[in-house]
């Protein structure tokens, strides 16, 4: 083997694809995934799908460090290592990119973290920058050939039409609480702060509704029954094609019994669409996350969150919540414009909403978004972001005082999941929330493991007891239908609780 690996196409060649570990954080979902027995929230998508993308008589491994530790033989066994990964999981790449130097086994990097980023690594001799569809050919034929480049970028948007099904064979699905498939790439609207337009562009690219179905149907028969995230960047950026989908699955759905339900990200405007909302639900959608960002009129029109303003977004959460679904929330603070009561005014938009799964972060200036080459020319940008906007830090030079600002987020993450305060929150989401009709209780073996587990960690072990089985008890009698859906809240709070108090052992660097 040479410094780029083996040479000649009678090889047989062997790949080690390696998702890189998530730190603590919302969705890591770590404290979840403990109290209901699995080892990670979601599979590593993209690289099961790169996976798919190498031809079938070479040999392949996943190793997936959210569920287990990449191990010396991992190493010894690989020909090449195929990274993939975000910007929040640079510290478990560089630690990754070590072990491969170390052990001579030469590191290709791909994925957001390298496409917006690249010239950070220099420690990885090829990367692949941007979305992976029509580079592979050329990337695969130079493995074979023992040529590969340092760079292989792709000129423009695939057509996703052409993306073949991940390989789930790779992968235990045991180990995972949620299954992933992602219909489309791309967004149709153009917020300051936001990487999906650098990297997925502003006009969405859809698969063909046969096609995700094909992918379902490859996870039924593998016999997945549960949750699946469709991880679209928005889910209705094409409102037509979305629709089309939604009929598709329900006859799917219809036709083979299938089991479990959906979520996915979707911008607010899907309150404006009581058709959408209903083909969702009656799909199985049962979560959405909405990008809300802050109650804030100006620091809306600051970020051109154009799709936001001029409505009433807790009426539209309420909408939603109404309509069957789920509204997970993302919230930022930390925008020039925002005001000096701007954490008082999130914590009460956040509690009468009943948006129970609240992820507020700082904002951060992610590289090559407007938002960071602003604050470049404004002379503000202080360091590169490490994409974990829950880390009480900040990348650059704030208008509002930055201990104020630090502070107050702090103060705010604990005020919301302090449990009271969250209890709370779940009992006025269960009062709008109308769930699709079925059983009272539909609780699976899993179910009832995770509620003896909550039992004991949130109902004995743990502050917020009293609270606890109020909600439990007080749903049970009054709301029963909801029973299980307030059991997953409570144990999902617990998790957000903890990242909550961790942060009051982090500070600004």
């Amino acid at each position: 083997m040479n410094a780029d690996g083996p040479r000649g196409g009678t090889h047989c060649m062997k790949i080690l694809l390696v998702s890189p570990q998530t730190p603590d954080t919302f969705w890591s979902f770590r404290h979840v995934v403990r109290m209901v027995s699995k080892r990670a929230a979601f599979p590593p998508l993209g690289l099961l799908t790169v996976a798919a993308m190498l031809p079938s008589d070479w040999s392949l491994r996943v190793v997936d460090l959210n569920v287990e530790r990449l191990r010396d033989e991992h190493l010894r066994w690989a020909d090449y290592v195929m990274l993939s990964a975000m910007r929040i999981q640079r510290a478990s790449v560089l630690d990754v990119v070590a072990r491969c130097a170390a052990a001579a086994k030469p590191v290709i990097g791909g994925g957001p973290l390298f496409t917006t980023g690249h010239e950070e690594f220099s420690e990885v001799p090829h990367v692949v920058l941007g979305e992976a569809e029509d580079v592979m050919p050329e990337l695969v034929r130079d493995l074979e050939q023992g040529t590969l480049k340092p760079v292989y970028r792709a000129s423009g948007y695939p057509d996703v039409t052409r993306t073949p099904i991940p390989r789930w064979d790779l992968i235990d699905l045991r180990n995972y609480v949620t299954m992933a498939v992602q219909f489309s790439r791309g967004c149709p609207f153009d917020c300051e702060f936001c990487d999906i337009i650098v990297m997925n562009g502003r006009v969405p690219r859809t698969k063909t509704p046969a096609q995700l179905v094909a992918e379902l149907e490859t996870l039924r028969r593998a016999g997945w029954k549960d949750m699946v995230f469709v991880v679209d960047d928005n889910f209705i950026g094409d409102k037509r094609r979305a629709r089309a989908l939604l009929r598709t699955l329900i006859e799917w759905r219809t036709g083979t019994g299938a089991p479990g339900g959906f979520l996915t990200e979707a911008s607010v405007n899907l309150a404006d669409d009581p058709e959408l909302l209903r083909l969702m639900v009656q799909a199985g959608f049962t979560k959405v996350f909405v990008g809300i960002e802050t109650p804030s009129a100006e620091s809306l029109a600051e970020c051109h969150k154009m799709q936001n303003r001029g409505r009433d977004l807790m009426s539209a959460v309420q909408t939603m919540q109404q309509a069957g679904l789920e509204v997970m929330g993302g919230f930022i603070v930390g925008f020039d414009s925002d005001p000096a009561d701007i954490f008082k005014r999130q914590f009460e938009f956040i509690q009468r909403s009943g948006v129970v799964t609240a992820m507020v972060g700082l904002l951060t200036a992610l590289p090559r978004t407007r938002l960071y080459e602003r604050l470049k020319r404004e002379g503000r940008l202080e360091r590169e972001s490490c994409g974990n906007n829950t880390q009480a830090e900040l990348n650059f030079r704030p208008k509002l005082n930055r201990d104020f600002l630090l502070s107050g987020y702090r103060d705010l993450m604990n005020r919301l999941y302090e449990p009271r305060a969250y209890y709370q929150r779940i009992r006025n989401f269960l009062r709008q929330h109308q769930p699709r009709r079925g059983p009272a209780l539909r609780l699976s073996p899993d179910d009832v493991r995770a509620f003896l587990k909550s039992f004991w960690v949130l109902g004995v072990a743990h502050r917020g007891r009293r609270a606890y089985w109020r909600l439990l008890w007080t749903t049970l009698l009054l709301r029963p239908h909801q029973f299980r859906q307030a059991i997953e809240m409570a144990i999902i709070g617990h998790h957000f609780r903890r990242v909550a108090t961790s942060l009051d052992r982090t500070g600004d660097s």
